[in-house]
């Protein structure tokens, strides 16, 4: 990603240590079990059926501590938009559900489905699927020793923040908008620009509310320890041009956020800078 000097929470109080002491990049149990889930997208092609994961009791057990830290922190900083899109699709506290399972009830409620990849994706392809109604997504579960923190994303990050984001028509649009973007970028620079504002505003996007900053992005809702700290973070006004000139950490917690007055806000001003790059 951006930034190589990358750190994460390596104890479960959220203090921070180089990326590599993080057990999801050293326990080699736990990177026998998540690469064997990560080879299942070997040949995966959008549209493809998706397969069926025997999920075990710890990784059952890592989604219900997630899930229960998580509904109280979307209570306290997720914004309206967020509960609103989550009260219509409740994720089941109990069990992991499969992404062929969320995938259809995404496909009836905004037309987007799931895609499988085991890890990292080439961003006009990550991006452009969007324009399809396609999301890449991961099978497997972040370590059961830190559950409220990953170094990457996994099924936990993408159904609290992805797969909320896709159960919404308002969401879903601006997807789509960036998937189509990265279409038509024309070169490595504008499409640079477009992934670091799609970074910025469906990863790490927040929406002032009543004068405070209310999270909306899928790196925030599956991330208890920024959701904590939203608070105290430095929140600038929307500017999509500053967006695309200023690095994010793929692995850390965000320095800078941007906030937008709301979410039609936000999907005028992307409508605006998309045009611009992708013409």
């Amino acid at each position: 990603m951006d930034d190589p000097r990358r750190q994460t929470p390596v104890t479960p109080d959220g203090r921070l240590g180089p990326a590599a002491h993080h057990p999801g990049r050293s326990d080699a149990r736990y990177l026998e079990r998540r690469n064997a889930l990560a080879r299942l997208a070997a040949g995966h092609r959008a549209g493809d059926r998706l397969p069926d994961v025997d999920y075990t009791e710890t990784e059952h057990a890592t989604w219900r501590a997630v899930h229960a830290a998580l509904a109280v922190a979307h209570r306290a900083h997720a914004s309206r938009e967020v509960l609103g899109a989550r009260e219509g699709f409740p994720v089941p506290p109990d069990r992991i559900p499969g992404l062929a399972e969320t995938g259809a009830r995404l496909r009836g409620l905004t037309g987007f489905g799931f895609t499988l990849t085991g890890g990292p994706v080439e961003t006009r392809r990550f991006l452009g699927a969007m324009a399809d109604g396609w999301f890449h997504a991961v099978p497997f579960v972040r370590h059961p020793a830190i559950p409220l923190y990953t170094p990457e994303p996994d099924v936990i990050h993408d159904m609290f923040g992805h797969g909320i984001h896709l159960s919404s028509p308002r969401f879903a649009e601006l997807y789509r908008m960036f998937g189509k973007a990265a279409l038509r970028a024309a070169d490595e620079g504008a499409l640079r620009r477009i992934n670091r504002v799609y970074w910025y505003v469906l990863e790490f996007g927040v929406l002032a509310e009543a004068g405070e900053p209310k999270a909306y992005g899928a790196a925030l809702l599956s991330s208890y320890g920024e959701l904590a700290r939203l608070p105290g973070c430095q929140v600038r006004p929307l500017d999509m041009r500053e967006m695309a000139r200023t690095p994010y950490y793929s692995a850390a917690y965000q320095p800078v956020l941007f906030a937008g007055r709301s979410l039609e806000h936000v999907r005028e001003e992307l409508g605006t800078f998309l045009d611009a790059e992708a013409d």
